[in-house]
């Protein structure tokens, strides 16, 4: 295979998506996604590619969370197992269903869920409480990251932390349980679909491998009221922003 100048752009974009994920355990399809689409790419190439690259990326924030003590593992195996079954429903869905019509309600679930956080970065929610229904929680998760697109980290890291999870480890379980969850989508895609677009899955994974360990280093450092802030933050965004394109379509 040939590179072209595109491919750095795609390392580029790789190692920035991951580096946010690593960090704030969200948004690495969400980031290179939107970036891939605007460049003009065709939205089937672009899932097909981002997931792929993701088994390899999550694989590699996975490890580094591990080896910096950032993952819970009786929390790991509630999330992924459940998060892997979500995931290849979702997946089967995508090729069978439109998935437009129940985006607005995830992202307004979303919504609700930044406030809460950036609520709890600011210390006006009540205790911590201990999250119930996390195979749910998982199964849910994997079914939107799949049929949505980018759904599994916004989902579970913000229920998690909007519940009272500590950022480290909740961020840290999340990224390494992703790996499962991504592992069994991008297997149903390729035996649905295939798989084309080499050089963007390339430029993506090595960008995203590279960003892994730094992310994983500066989750380990960062005041976990940043992190509180940083995830409220994004995820007001970017359910703020859909919610109001989803508005705007229907006029």
């Amino acid at each position: 295979m040939e590179l072209t100048d595109a491919f750095w752009w795609f390392v580029l974009i790789g190692l920035g998506a991951q580096l946010v994920d690593g960090a704030l355990g969200m948004a690495f399809g969400l980031v290179s996604s939107s970036i891939l689409l605007g460049m003009g790419l065709p939205p089937a190439a672009v899932s097909a590619s981002v997931h792929t690259a993701e088994i390899f990326t999550t694989g590699a924030s996975g490890v580094s969370h591990l080896a910096f003590g950032n993952v819970d593992r009786r929390l790991f195996l509630r999330l992924a197992l459940p998060g892997m079954v979500g995931g290849v429903i979702g997946a089967w869905l995508l090729t069978q269903l439109p998935g437009d019509t129940i985006r607005p309600f995830v992202h307004a679930y979303l919504l609700v869920l930044a406030v809460l956080i950036l609520l709890r970065a600011f210390g006006r929610t009540r205790p911590p409480r201990e999250v119930r229904r996390i195979p749910v929680l998982g199964f849910v998760a994997g079914l939107l990251d799949a049929s949505g697109g980018g759904g599994w980290g916004p989902m579970a890291t913000s229920t998690l932390l909007a519940r009272g999870g500590l950022a480290r480890t909740t961020i840290g379980t999340v990224n390494a349980s992703e790996f499962l969850v991504t592992l069994a989508i991008s297997l149903t895609f390729f035996l649905s679909m295939g798989l084309d677009h080499l050089e963007i899955v390339l430029g993506l994974l090595v960008g995203g491998m590279v960003a892994a360990p730094l992310a994983a280093v500066l989750v380990k450092h960062v005041r976990e009221r940043w992190v509180l802030g940083a995830v409220g933050a994004l995820v007001a965004a970017i359910s703020g922003y859909n919610i109001v394109r989803a508005g705007l379509g229907m006029f």
